[in-house]
């Protein structure tokens, strides 16, 4: 797993805070260290509660035949519903830019056989740390709390 590859889902969080929605990014890169395919939180902009960062990058690559060698790159720990897709089509790693902000589920992933590696990039957390603070309400949605 290339901590560089990291750089695709970055950019991918900046459009999504750019285009007024949450700053979460995501890549799914193949055996050979090809994008397949990347995308970022559509929350907000498609009025989508299924619009996630990893969903998008997964759609975005299209179909494939086999899921095993490749990784999924995503800025935030994938919540339970992104790392359901992890399992479902058996993706075979998960490459994390941060889980201070949030934790997900990759635990439960690495678990389950699926190879994760947390970088704790100090980007990733900037981005979270700040939009949690300014949109409190919009985060709590996103992960589901009500209050």
């Amino acid at each position: 797993m290339d901590p560089s590859w990291l750089d695709v889902a970055i950019a991918e969080a900046r459009a999504g805070l750019a285009s007024g929605g949450i700053p979460i990014g995501a890549a799914l890169i193949g055996p050979d260290g090809e994008v397949l395919g990347r995308g970022h939180n559509r929350r907000v902009q498609d009025d989508d509660p299924s619009a996630h960062g990893e969903t998008a990058a997964f759609r975005n690559a299209g179909r494939q035949r086999d899921y095993r060698a490749t990784t999924m790159v995503t800025t935030l720990a994938p919540c339970w519903y992104c790392c359901g897709l992890v399992r479902q089509f058996g993706i075979g790693a998960v490459l994390v830019g941060e889980a201070r902000t949030f934790h997900g589920g990759h635990d439960w992933l690495a678990e389950h056989g699926v190879r994760v590696r947390v970088l704790d990039d100090e980007r990733c957390v900037a981005l979270m740390t700040a939009f949690v603070g300014e949109h409190p309400e919009l985060w709590n949605e996103d992960i589901g709390i009500v209050g």
